[in-house]
């Protein structure tokens, strides 16, 4: 038994008479249906008249598992087909759906079954972020694992899942926190470690004091709270471990024009990198001419011009001021609140090898996120008063000839070339000593993943007295998280309580060493899982290159826009990375972008607390919303759907009350895509579908009436008016059928789709008897139509297909 979907490949442009089931025009025409041939209802043989509750239900409940176990099903990769790998940001695995999850994923769903349906071999892969402190606080709270609860969480979200008929591709599941896993996550580290591009610092972090955990700054709101507990961040100094995505910001912003329009996406993701005009460069600390073994990155916008260097330049908020630095001293002392001080601090520039002074500014802030400058006078006229009042000796390296073409002078083997000659020879001498010079902005920092809790991958590093710090062997991988049983949620890592652990062998010199205790950032585990998907099951290496390459890019990639920053770049830097490293052919991961809005509801606040009330506590009788019990005027907003403010919709008890289909059709049809939908504004939309169902099914009610009647179909019987009908019907279809396939592959309108395919109803609606009886083209309409369906509503088009 057969789905719509597998039975039929659809045309993009208009559907041919081969669908599976029709009957060519002369075989269909000498044919007398019989009574009772066109046994629809699945389940009882006996066709409902009407898609009432009842019947709605036991379609699902039949169809369901078929459908599922058809597109599911397991099969070998073949490189000599066309493929379309549709990926939707996976989830969380916090222990219930919530509408935001149903609306990215029944978008993903009915993409994967178009293409399937059009010949494409498809994948749509589900996994699950499983690493996180919500797991953590509920070991606190609960006394429940973290490992447990994230197992339970997930096996009930896959019953989610499927009991909303979503068509994953299950077998490529992975999960972050399980070894197999993260022992790759592990792996790239290691990668990123060999390269440069992996280092330690101590650093002014954010602090969550409810969570005892550092945050990125990408995870504090506007108002200086963390986004996930909402307490007030504070400012700490600790030593963290970070990515330089820095390294490839340049080639990460260049890489954005080759990209397809990402609904604004793009232009998000460039104004976070910024213009990358400048550059870091290393230098080396010096106090009374004694080399200190500090070393410091200063940031320059003309690095063509560093020969031309007189001070650097630290913010009084610097870290060498506040922190652990062994100049932390030196530096307070000689600093006077509110003018440039010149320091005795030197910093040598490990690329030209001159020695410059050291200066912390009167400004509390530099541009953008910058706390360390690089003074060159001849390029800033700034830096040229500082230099000058302080009593800095600098040299001038730019000369400017009559013609207006600007070179540089004074500076050893680079004087004579133009400043662009000089900039590409400057930056490229820096990245070949690995002491910067990769070009990026003066607002993108560094990725700061240290988190100081036991649920996250371990950063497989060894800390040892001798050999400083070592990366663990890759035979050694992975490193696994040890068994903590006791959380409370407070002061330092819980893998500080596992000694057993903690403690182990340096792989150098056998010495006794200690293990590092922070763990990652799980945007780490994030930004590579789609590679993964690709080859979920392998033991040898994150995955088979040739494998990724014939998958990657992801031709959809569908998910929220509050994502389209951080884990965006962060997965984009990764797959650049992995494309240096010749592990896969495609830079970039993503092909087209879909980002979807939110589902918001109404949230109801006490005006006096702040706090929000459930729907019936609240008493919406009268002009205004008050509170039930004091008559208290509330306040009243449209805000995301959230258990916390008491304005989520269960999907379950939708799914009860309306049925998947129509649940699915409602998230299509309510708005577009990238427009956030207003529940309870919507309300329109759900009835809305449900009568579109009705009437499909009272359309094809109507065709198998007129199969059973008794009477020979004969196109010929048609009078001259009926035959012109039967034309524009035709003319409707092939339309419709362009159109919808427009809004699949290009703008992805479901709700315009729904909507074509609605007026095609209409059109079939007002067709007459003897038209419906005698004409291919009714019946040919009518086959498109279940089939056009069949992506958005698999289980009602399948049931009105079946037997056609």
């Amino acid at each position: 038994m057969q789905s719509v979907c597998q039975t039929v490949g659809a045309c993009s442009s208009c559907l041919k008479r081969q669908l599976n089931g029709f009957m060519g025009y002369i075989k269909w025409q000498r044919r007398l249906v019989p009574a009772c041939v066109r046994t629809t209802y699945s389940e009882t043989g006996k066709w409902e008249k009407t898609y009432g509750l009842e019947t709605r239900r036991r379609v699902e409940n039949w169809w369901l598992p078929r459908i599922k176990d058809q597109f599911c099903r397991i099969s070998e990769t073949d490189k000599s087909r066309p493929k379309f790998y549709v990926l939707s940001m996976f989830p969380y695995p916090s222990g219930k759906l919530h509408m935001g999850h149903v609306r990215v994923y029944t978008i993903s769903d009915a993409i994967a079954r178009f293409q399937k349906m059009r010949g494409m071999q498809v994948i749509n892969p589900m996994g699950w972020d499983a690493f996180g402190l919500p797991a953590e606080n509920a070991a606190v709270e609960r006394g429940v694992h973290p490992a447990s609860w994230t197992q339970s969480n997930i096996q009930h979200m896959r019953e989610q899942f499927d009991a909303l008929g979503l068509s994953f591709t299950w077998e490529r599941e992975v999960t972050t926190c399980l070894p197999e896993y993260y022992k790759w996550t592990q792996y790239l580290f290691l990668k990123l470690f060999e390269a440069g591009i992996v280092y330690q610092k101590e650093a002014l972090v954010n602090w969550d004091p409810v969570d005892q955990t550092v945050l990125a700054n990408e995870q504090v709101d506007d108002n200086g709270c963390s986004w996930r507990s909402g307490a007030k961040v504070e400012q700490k100094y600790l030593k963290q471990w970070f990515i330089k995505t820095t390294a490839y910001a340049k080639a990460m912003f260049d890489a954005l024009s080759d990209l397809p329009e990402w609904y604004g996406i793009k232009e998000m993701q460039a104004n976070w990198i910024g213009d990358c005009v400048g550059c870091f460069l290393d230098f080396l600390l010096k106090v009374d001419g004694k080399v200190t073994g500090e070393k410091l990155a200063a940031y320059t916008y003309t690095p063509e011009a560093i020969y031309g260097a007189s001070h650097l330049y630290i913010l009084p908020t610097h870290s060498l001021l506040h922190g652990n630095s062994i100049l932390k001293e030196v530096f307070q002392r000689e600093f006077i609140p509110g003018k440039d001080s010149l320091t005795s601090v030197t910093a040598v520039n490990l690329l030209t090898h001159q020695e410059i002074p050291v200066v912390i500014s009167a400004k509390p802030n530099f541009e953008n996120y910058l706390d360390t400058k690089i003074g060159i006078p001849s390029t800033s006229a700034e830096d040229a008063a500082v230099a000058k009042n302080l009593g800095i000796s600098f040299t001038e390296v730019i000369e400017t000839l009559p013609n207006g073409l600007e070179k540089v002078m004074n500076s050893a083997e680079i004087t004579g070339m133009t400043r662009q000659e000089a900039l590409k020879a400057i930056t490229q001498q820096a990245k070949k000593k690995r002491i910067g010079g990769d070009l990026t902005s003066d607002k993108l920092r560094d990725w700061l993943i240290s988190r100081q809790r036991y649920w996250g991958t371990p950063i497989p590093i060894i800390h040892c007295q001798t050999c400083g710090t070592v990366p663990v062997p890759y035979e050694d991988l992975p490193v696994v998280l040890p068994n903590v049983t006791t959380f409370t949620g407070k002061g330092a890592s819980p893998l500080e309580t596992a000694p057993e652990w903690v403690d182990c062998s340096c792989p150098r010199c056998k010495a006794a060493a200690r293990r590092e205790v922070d763990t990652m950032d799980t945007f780490v585990d994030s930004a590579w899982y789609y590679l993964r998907f690709t080859d979920p099951h392998n033991t040898e290496r994150p995955f088979n290159s040739e494998l990724a390459d014939y998958w990657m890019p992801v031709d959809l990639y569908v998910g929220g826009k509050e994502h389209a920053v951080m884990h965006l770049f962060y997965a984009r830097f990764l797959s650049h990375f992995c494309h240096d490293l010749k592990m896969t052919k495609h830079r970039e991961p993503f092909h087209k972008l879909l980002v979807q809005g939110l589902i918001k509801n109404q949230t109801f606040r006490l005006t006096t607390t702040g706090q929000c009330l459930k729907r019936e506590e609240v008493d919406l009788t009268g002009a205004e919303p008050v509170h039930l019990k004091t008559g208290e005027k509330l306040q009243v907003a449209w805000e995301k759907m959230s258990k916390s403010k008491h304005n989520g919709i269960d999907p379950e008890e939708l799914v009860k009350e309306y049925g998947i289909d129509t649940l699915r059709l409602y998230i299509l049809f309510a708005a577009p895509p990238e427009q956030d939908i207003l529940w309870d504004a919507k309300t329109d939309a759900m009835p809305g579908v449900q009568r579109w169902q009705t009437r499909l099914w009272t359309l094809v009610t109507k065709l198998i009436e007129a199969r059973a009647s008794g009477t020979m179909p004969d196109p010929d019987l048609l009078k001259k008016k009926e035959k012109a009908e039967a034309r524009k019907i035709w003319e409707q279809k092939n339309l419709v059928i362009s159109e919808v396939t427009e809004c699949f592959t290009k703008d992805h309108l479901f709700n315009a789709a729904i909507s074509r395919l609605m007026s095609l109803t209409n059109v079939l609606q007002q067709a007459s008897r003897p038209l419906i009886l005698h004409s291919t083209e009714f019946e040919d309409a009518l086959a498109s139509l279940c089939i056009m369906i069949a992506p958005m509503a698999p289980h009602i088009a399948s049931e009105m297909w079946k037997d056609q």
